[in-house]
């Protein structure tokens, strides 16, 4: 630990720096992941969504996983100089990297540390592809410098909105940008010349996942020129289930009863409602056009289904998408 920061521009929020002795993090081969590196440069999140899965991380840290997870944010200080010396080792072999796996690179934090322009530069220096999945709209700073990577290695940005709704919005993300805001984004990602993907996940069932609210989103996403979706729905694992659960309970009591049925005692959805939310969203994605990835919506939500419950079932997975 270098120090302990609170500043009145990030009120309620507690920063602490610490210099790591590594960055790169491998993901078991056993995971089936779409990428085999993860870089994060923070640990705890002050996007605060209450459905988070790297919420149980921060118990690691003696830490809760719900208010402290949202205000209690460790920073990487020297996160940059360290991945540049690991990916100098001859053993490096160039594979993807994925940044935005376990807590959001574009966080408000960034905006007091940059650290992002550091990686980013040290991954396109190195001859390394990445990939980039955030919420957060200070991914914009950062489009001058990734257009400039993309010149010399491949670059993916994902943009995760599933909600369309802003009082929804405001209740289970509120630390983050609002949807107009982040669709602001895709259509600023494109006119980058990127392709930006859109992770339209978590579903939240009974409230995300109706035939309006899906098609509506999956019609802006379009509209912004989105090129792709995944979608899954969503897993509760461990302490972000009551963390989600007390939400619940208080918005939307009438629910409980139904989570407690799909969800039984477990982190993931019933089978059947994963089929459902196939069948449902299919349609929709081919009427806006979003399967440009070249993977099935059966394919996207199996995918995510698979990894999320990786997560939970490997812990050396856990350990791997750890900050430090």
């Amino acid at each position: 630990m270098v120090r302990t920061v609170t500043t009145p521009e990030f009120e309620g929020i507690t920063f602490h720096e610490v210099l790591a002795k590594s960055v790169l993090n491998k993901v078991p081969e056993a995971s089936h992941l779409p990428f085999r590196f993860t870089v994060n440069t923070f640990r705890g999140c002050s996007h605060a969504c209450r459905y988070c899965f790297a919420r149980p991380t921060h118990e690691y840290l003696e830490l809760d996983a719900g208010r402290d997870f949202d205000s209690q944010v460790v920073v990487k200080l020297n996160a940059a100089a360290v991945l540049r010396k690991e990916l100098r080792r001859r053993s490096w072999r160039r594979e993807t990297v994925a940044l935005g796996t376990n807590t959001d690179p574009y966080q408000r934090a960034e905006g007091r540390y940059r650290l992002m322009p550091g990686v980013i530069s040290a991954l396109t220096e190195s001859a390394t592809p990445f990939s980039i999945l955030t919420k957060g709209t200070l991914l914009r700073r950062d489009l001058p410098l990734l257009r400039q990577a993309a010149r010399a290695v491949p670059v993916s940005i994902g943009i995760s909105l599933a909600i369309i709704d802003d009082e929804l919005q405001k209740q289970i993300e509120p630390g983050t940008p609002s949807p107009r805001a982040r669709l602001a984004l895709i259509r600023d990602v494109a006119d980058a010349g990127f392709a930006p993907h859109v992770m339209l996940a978590p579903v939240i069932p009974y409230l995300t996942d109706s035939t309006a609210d899906l098609d509506a989103l999956l019609a802006a996403l379009s509209e912004a020129g989105a090129a792709s979706v995944t979608a899954f729905p969503m897993h509760l694992r461990s302490s972000t289930k009551p963390w989600f659960l007390e939400w619940l309970a208080q918005e939307h009591p009438a629910l409980l009863k139904r989570y407690r049925g799909l969800y039984g005692r477990g982190a993931y959805v019933a089978p059947e409602y994963s089929a459902w939310l196939r069948e449902r969203m299919g349609p929709l994605v081919e009427r806006h056009r979003l399967g440009g990835s070249g993977m099935s919506l059966r394919d996207s939500v199996e995918a995510g289904d698979a990894a999320s419950a990786r997560v939970v079932a490997e812990p050396e997975l856990q350990q791997a998408l750890t900050l430090f």
